[in-house]
């Protein structure tokens, strides 16, 4: 691990984990272009290459046992914030959480910003969606921390518009929906999300709960967009209702009970279920807090698939 300077400066040291991800690195890089100074928590077979392109980019490359509590502890140590960008199932959402939490408590960090980035999953009953029950758990543990907390909620990556989630089918020029097509949703690309979780994270004064959207659209302004996107006019498809997805889920989550994917396509439509739901609908939108941000709308993210 690389000697840590804990002595007083005038910039502010946010120490990141899981800045070898997509989400992560994009964070890493909106805090550099801040001037803040990065600490980047690695493990020992992290991506070499991903990790000598944040140290080339001016982050502090931290290796650590994330089990080895006093090798954690001292890595945070003179933090203003920690952020976690983790991804994973149960092991990481709330076990090396909980480790990294209880390390950022341990060394006096003031701040701890975990990785709930997602619709809103506290208005959500456990047993809904098992991705967003990890992030329920630990807020559990987080909220009994001394410490304090900023969750940022931006509703889905609008990235997965452009083909992960099977919303907008190019092919077909039409818009899926279940249930109601006037339900809003938020949509907020992966670099919007980095900003403003960079911006957050050098602000001492967040609340607990951040909720940004880049865009906010039913399904008939997704259909909008779609058409604005590709010059081609887009139509609605109705699959059915909830109930029926519901169904959809139930079966496809039968024929693989014991995924270890992080992913697996009943995961995304429960997401998807949700969403349509209306139930995790982000309110009241705090996209004002931090100025600088330009907000990219559906449109301009179909519009460069």
């Amino acid at each position: 691990m690389e000697s840590i300077n804990t002595s007083a400066s005038q910039k502010p040291t946010i120490v990141l984990a899981g800045a070898t991800g997509d989400l992560g690195g994009r964070i890493a890089r909106a805090l550099l272009e801040k001037e803040a100074d990065v600490r980047v928590l690695v493990r020992p077979d992290s991506d070499a290459g991903k990790v000598n392109a944040l140290h080339n980019a001016g982050a502090v490359i931290c290796v650590v046992d994330f089990h080895n509590a006093a090798e954690l502890t001292k890595a945070c140590e003179g933090a203003d914030c920690v952020v976690s960008a983790l991804s994973g199932l149960h092991y990481v959402m709330v076990g090396i959480q909980t480790l990294l939490l209880n390390a950022a408590v341990a060394a006096g960090v003031p701040r701890f910003i975990p990785s709930d980035f997602a619709i809103d999953f506290t208005k959500l009953p456990y047993g809904n969606n098992r991705n967003l029950d990890f992030r329920k758990e630990f807020k559990e543990r987080l909220d009994n921390a001394s410490i304090a907390a900023t969750s940022v909620l931006c509703g889905m990556f609008a990235d997965l518009l452009t083909g992960q989630a099977p919303i907008v089918l190019f092919p077909i020029k039409k818009v899926m929906y279940y249930g109601n097509p006037d339900q809003l949703m938020d949509f907020t690309t992966i670099q919007n999300t980095a900003d403003y979780t960079a911006a957050a994270a050098l602000d001492p004064t967040t609340p607990r709960y951040l909720r940004i959207a880049g865009d906010v659209l039913n399904a008939h302004g997704l259909k909008e967009a779609a058409s604005k996107a590709t010059g081609e006019d887009f139509g609605l498809f109705r699959v059915g209702g909830l109930g029926l997805l519901n169904t959809i889920i139930k079966i496809t989550k039968a024929l693989t009970p014991n995924s270890k994917e992080v992913f697996p396509a009943w995961q995304g439509m429960q997401y998807m279920r949700d969403m349509f739901s209306g139930l995790p609908k982000l309110e009241p939108l705090d996209n004002n807090r931090y100025s600088k941000i330009k907000w990219t709308s559906v449109a301009e993210v179909l519009a460069k698939r």
